[in-house]
């Protein structure tokens, strides 16, 4: 059943469930402005949304109330009740505003919606770097598209199942990413270096067996179909 919800924000930040660290265990989902089509998933009562500016607009479309909403509010052209409003001079985007609230809130995982299919290329490529920003602080990061997912793993593991097809593509963030493997995939690689100054990992291809992708000590941008949902991690 379609999750729906009518409540105000922050409502229930209190009576989230948190692991033995103190995080909370389920999803911070950020809406941006840009282009959305529909989830990838249900939203459940443990998950935090966060409508960042114009964002709020594609959950009105969903019937979905936020937990938060915030932003300068330059795109949506109005300041909603109850928001957190910053000015448009800053040096963080609205997403990376949205991201770092649910940061300090506890959350590990963040599925970023209206990120990835903008007209504007500048945010596309600073929402990719939020996604570093996030595993630079422990946490994952996935901006959702209409046709792709986008993710950046740092010194990790993740793995496709069997299932997934088509192409998936990697780049290095930064400095050299050292001790990158490749297994299942229809171009492997053991123990390679890719460089932020040469697309080798572009257009790899899903051969119908489980496919593990391993940095030992940097930063990959990963990128595949999003009918292929999201890796283990």
């Amino acid at each position: 059943m379609h999750f729906r919800a009518f409540f105000l924000p922050g409502l229930w930040y209190n009576k989230r469930k948190t692991n033995a660290r103190g995080e909370n265990v389920g999803k911070c989902i950020i809406f941006c402005a840009a282009g959305f089509d529909e989830l990838a998933q249900l939203i459940t009562k443990d998950d935090y949304i966060v409508a960042a500016d114009g964002g709020l607009q594609h959950l009105k479309a969903l019937s979905l109330a936020p937990h938060a909403i915030l932003g300068d509010f330059d795109s949506l052209g109005y300041v909603p009740q109850g928001s957190q409003v910053f000015p448009v001079e800053k040096d963080d985007t609205d997403a990376m505003l949205a991201v770092r609230h649910g940061l300090a809130r506890g959350f590990r995982e963040f599925w970023i919606y209206g990120g990835l299919d903008g007209q504007r290329l500048d945010h596309t490529v600073a929402n990719y770097q939020t996604l570093q920003f996030l595993a630079d602080h422990g946490a994952a990061g996935y901006l959702i598209g209409k046709d792709y997912i986008v993710t950046v793993i740092k010194d990790e593991t993740i793995c496709f199942a069997k299932t997934a097809e088509g192409i998936i593509s990697l780049f290095c963030l930064g400095a050299d990413a050292r001790g990158v493997s490749l297994q299942g995939l229809k171009y492997p690689l053991e123990n390679g270096t890719l460089s932020s100054g040469f697309p080798l990992g572009v257009s790899n291809h899903f051969v119908g067996e489980r496919a593990e992708i391993q940095v030992e000590n940097g930063s990959l941008l990963v990128m595949w179909d999003r009918k292929n949902g999201f890796p283990e991690r």
